[in-house]
């Protein structure tokens, strides 16, 4: 009787495991855009223009060509003290 508890519950621990493996993956799958303007100071991703080399150099939060990836469609939605998020670089 306890190897069958023990089966039991090895193969419903595969599954959970397995289950979570796919929504991770379908995770990574979203489409996602650059979204300028909403990234706190050294939070933006990379390559954010002007005064930034790489990920987390931008200098101020909000910077305009500052961007971070966000879910498609989400990006000007997104509302900070400077107003809401954009496709393309502010000045």
């Amino acid at each position: 009787m306890k190897r069958t508890h023990a089966t039991l519950a090895a193969t419903l621990a595969l599954s959970l495991a397995t289950l979570a493996g796919a929504a991770h993956a379908d995770e990574a799958r979203k489409p996602m855009e650059k979204c300028y303007g909403v990234a706190q100071a050294g939070k933006n991703d990379c390559a954010a223009g002007t005064g930034t080399t790489c990920a987390g150099t931008s200098k101020v939060d909000y910077q305009g060509n500052a961007w971070v990836l966000v879910d498609k469609g989400t990006c000007t939605t997104i509302k900070t003290p400077k107003g809401h998020g954009s496709l393309e670089a502010k000045s």
